[in-house]
């Protein structure tokens, strides 16, 4: 009885009219814990090369000058939006989610190829900041595998689905080479264009993940799991994010571009959010090279 009470209270509650604001305008003691907190997902490829995704690119040595510079131009244009917490896609210890690592910046800049390091610590230095925070969830003891694709795989090989499976695969692979392709021509901001390309995103995560809900038979379904738990991801990620951020704060997110749609969604429909793009800094980034160069 007491939760069907509970329900009608929340249908009553969201049926309720939204009250007009005060008309003389005046700003109540809430007003600012009603600003939004802006997110910018930054979608990145892998600048180590750790080959942990179904299609891994080759990158060139983001240490050498010519990369360092590209790199060093991008941290200019994106401390211009004046993010307040910079977030990178390393697991920490909660509840700070602090980064032990961000007190040996000034050393990693010069041996670690990690875009958490590169774009992410660099950017923290030169804004001032004193910590750079980790908001990554991967699977481990007493925790679910969160990309189970071994299952998948093993349907499509006991139920005559592997030229299904292989063209899902083979569509992502031949994506990625082509960027790799690309990259040698490419300036860093403009090799992240395509990665933070929100509509061209969210197209290839249909095409890879929900194709995948036909990997079952009603009683096993891993391509179903598997999108389960790929959500169940990237929303620990996001309430990590959500746990850190203050209203009015910017939070810059760098990631890779696997996690972005679902991030990006995140941001635009959890309360209280607003997603800001990244596209108009890599631009800018990426104007700035083309003029400089010789």
């Amino acid at each position: 009885m007491r939760l069907l009470k509970a329900l009608a209270g929340i249908a009553a509650l969201l049926a309720a009219p939204v009250l007009a604001d005060d008309a003389s305008g005046a700003q109540g003691p809430s007003d600012r814990a009603s600003e939004p907190v802006q997110v910018m997902i930054l979608g990145t490829y892998h600048f180590a090369n750790p080959g942990r995704d179904v299609a891994n690119m080759e990158v060139d040595d983001v240490l050498a000058p010519r990369r360092q510079a590209e790199i060093a131009a991008l941290v200019v244009s994106l401390a211009e939006w004046a993010p307040t917490r910079i977030l990178v896609e390393d697991e920490a210890e909660p509840p700070t989610l602090a980064l032990p690592a961000f007190a040996q910046a000034d050393a990693l800049l010069a041996t670690s190829r990690s875009e958490s390091v590169q774009i992410g610590f660099r950017l923290a230095r030169q804004l001032g900041h004193q910590a750079v925070y980790g908001f990554d969830e991967r699977g481990g003891q007493g925790e679910p595998d969160y990309f189970p694709i071994g299952k998948v795989q093993a349907f499509a090989e006991a139920n005559g689905m592997t030229d299904d499976l292989g063209a899902i695969f083979a569509e992502v692979q031949a994506l990625s080479a082509e960027q790799q392709e690309q990259l040698a021509r490419q300036s860093i901001a403009e090799s992240l264009f395509v990665h933070n390309d929100g509509a061209g995103l969210a197209r290839m995560h249909d095409r890879a993940y929900y194709a995948m809900l036909r990997f079952g038979n009603g009683k096993a379904q891993p391509g179903a799991e598997l999108n389960a738990y790929w959500y169940m991801r990237n929303a620990k990620m996001f309430a990590k994010i959500a746990m850190l951020a203050q209203p009015g704060d910017r939070v810059l997110v760098i990631a890779g571009s696997g996690h972005a749609t679902w991030l990006r969604h995140f941001a635009e429909h959890m309360p209280g959010f607003a997603l800001v793009e990244a596209m108009p800094y890599l631009e800018r980034a990426a104007t700035r090279l083309r003029a400089a160069a010789p």
